[in-house]
């Protein structure tokens, strides 16, 4: 279980991606992975009978929009985001997309208006429930929905390392993919198929791998956060802390429980 995502984190969270636009593609290596994974399991799955409109919900720079357009080129490709930013790089990464700026918990399509929806690495800031049953909502009776989000597993390292400093949140709370599976369920969707993997982001120290975090945008993390400095102390105390997790290889690990489903709306 996870708590509710309350406006003002959201708010935090488009703010964190905005400023993130000009740096994300130089250090969205788990995100490009995500994307590529889950564009070989979508491989795996039947697409819908019809296929005129499909959404990239939560685009960002759009590295899935050119991957689709092959695989689809008779559908027509949206490309949805909340922050103009990456937006404005997502046109230029497929700019065939129509772009649209607006918010995965509050689509602004109508009822039964599309064919196919697409997230990778989206959900994981929205609440299950609210997200799914958008989607449902927007897609065609017999529509599909192919996801990628994280499970719980992800950034354990950073959470337990900062355990040793304070009490604070530094990780948001992700789902489990028992969550996200009953939330789509309760949304409607028939469950066609689901798989957990595990994708690593290395560094060979853990300030490269914290800016790694920040320059995607994902560092945001709620209400909850620290909001002073850490201080020198604090940040020997979390170097220390998280060196228990260096690898044989020498580099630092930050793990993404990536979680992958396959939906279908029924009809």
């Amino acid at each position: 279980m996870r708590a509710t995502v309350s406006a003002s984190s959201r708010i935090e969270v488009r703010c964190a991606f905005e400023r993130a636009a000009p740096t994300y593609e130089t250090a969205a290596h788990v995100q490009n992975a995500a994307a590529k994974r889950l564009l070989a399991f979508a491989a795996t799955q039947s697409p819908p009978a019809k296929l005129h409109r499909m959404l990239d919900a939560g685009c960002g720079p759009g590295q899935s929009l050119p991957a689709l357009a092959v695989r689809f080129p008779q559908a027509r490709c949206i490309a949805l985001d909340f922050s103009p930013a990456m937006l404005a790089r997502a046109t230029r990464a497929l700019p065939a997309a129509q772009p649209v700026c607006a918010d995965i918990e509050r689509l602004p399509f109508p009822d039964d208006s599309l064919d196919l929806y697409w997230s990778s690495l989206a959900l994981q800031w929205c609440e299950p429930s609210t997200a799914f049953l958008e989607a449902a909502r927007v897609l065609a009776p017999g529509g599909v929905a192919w996801i990628a989000t994280l499970g719980p597993h992800t950034l354990h390292e950073l959470r337990t390392a900062f355990s040793a400093v304070d009490e604070d949140t530094h990780v948001i709370d992700f789902a489990a993919a028992a969550h996200w599976i009953e939330a789509a369920r309760s949304a409607g969707f028939e469950l066609r198929s689901h798989t957990q993997e595990t994708l690593f982001d290395l560094a060979a120290d853990l300030r490269a791998l914290l800016g790694n975090i920040k320059r995607v945008g994902a560092h945001a993390v709620g209400e909850k956060r620290r909001r002073r400095t850490l201080g020198r102390h604090g940040w020997q105390t979390l170097q220390t802390a998280y060196e228990n997790f260096r690898r044989s290889d020498g580099a630092l690990p930050a793990t993404y429980d990536l979680i992958l489903l396959a939906l279908r709306k029924p009809g």
